[in-house]
């Protein structure tokens, strides 16, 4: 039987610009979607290489379970010995910051103060924690969930008490220090095979939804009532010839914890401090701002995936 290229995901939009390029470079693949599913532990799986893209943010798509059957679809080709790119160390970590922000620092990689509460007394206890300014968000989340912005306690403890309160799908929430950027973008650094590809620069002058697959995009928004430029500024921009910080640290930190794909969200402060905020490890490429910069990497996933499927 060929070996063939399997992907472990729950969002098809997500895999069709990947499995294009499988196309293009004739690559052998199956899709493994994550909607539902069964496996016997004591068959072995099927020959070839496995690639993780499993999100986060599942649960917004109707798919509230598909981490934890991904869980054991992995534990079950790990114990087999197969080959897994984004491992189970690499999922335990894209569903969880807390998880994320652990490890980052183990590699002296400055994330934001953050605390973590489980329940909304304790939320509101955490909050007596910040001087200034801070934000909440999911514990499990993707996309921005949860990103909201406080200036006061009380402010928090109005919104918990509402109707509009949004808890995380795993029940804790995080707040964490506000970085106030001088200008309003972040940077996502974006790794294959384990290495720096490229930096692309994020707007986020319009809120913290930030998945820059082009599935996600509805076009850009600008204020009616003011004269727009001819040429608007994109959202997702890549950065040509950027440097990251800590580049060394960035892929010690994948390597350690089974990460091959990745891209990680960073931020600068006003004093040029730059903290990492988000690992996303079924990271997702914007086809504007690649065309743009005449650098792709869906073909760089495939072209990689396809060296490990011949090792």
């Amino acid at each position: 039987m060929t070996k063939k290229i399997y992907v472990i995901h729950e969002n098809s939009e997500w895999t069709a610009p990947l499995f294009q390029r499988f196309e293009e470079l004739g690559l052998p693949y199956e899709d493994w979607h994550m909607a539902n599913g069964h496996i016997d532990l004591t068959e072995a799986p099927p020959e070839g290489i496995f690639y993780n893209r499993m999100s986060a943010s599942s649960h917004t798509r109707g798919h509230r379970y598909a981490p934890e059957y991904t869980s054991a679809v992995l534990a079950w080709l790990e114990s087999y010995g197969r080959k897994v790119l984004n491992n189970s160390r690499a999922l335990q970590l894209e569903i969880s910051k807390v998880n994320q922000y652990s490890a980052l620092k183990v590699f002296d990689i400055p994330v934001p103060r953050t605390i973590a509460a489980y329940g909304k007394e304790e939320l509101l206890k955490a909050a007596s924690n910040f001087n200034g300014p801070f934000i909440t968000k999911h514990n499990r989340a993707g996309k921005g969930l949860g990103v909201q912005l406080f200036q006061s306690q009380s402010a928090l403890e109005t919104y918990v008490n509402s109707s509009n309160f949004d808890d995380s799908i795993d029940g804790i929430t995080l707040l964490q220090d506000y970085i106030e950027a001088p200008e309003p973008y972040i940077v996502r650094c974006e790794f294959i095979g384990g290495k720096f590809l490229y930096a692309v620069q994020v707007d986020t002058s319009e809120g913290f939804e930030l998945c820059p697959a082009d599935a996600c995009q509805i076009g850009d928004q600008f204020c009616p009532i003011t004269e727009q430029p001819e040429e608007p500024e994109p959202k997702f921009r890549i950065v040509k010839d950027f440097v990251l910080p800590l580049q060394s640290n960035y892929e010690a930190f994948l390597q350690a914890n089974g990460i091959t794909f990745a891209g990680i969200e960073i931020i600068t402060d006003k004093n040029g401090n730059v903290y990492a905020y988000d690992v996303n490890t079924n990271t997702n490429y914007n086809r504007d701002a690649e065309e743009k910069a005449g650098i792709y990497g869906m073909k760089a996933i495939a072209e990689f995936l396809g060296k490990e499927l011949h090792v």
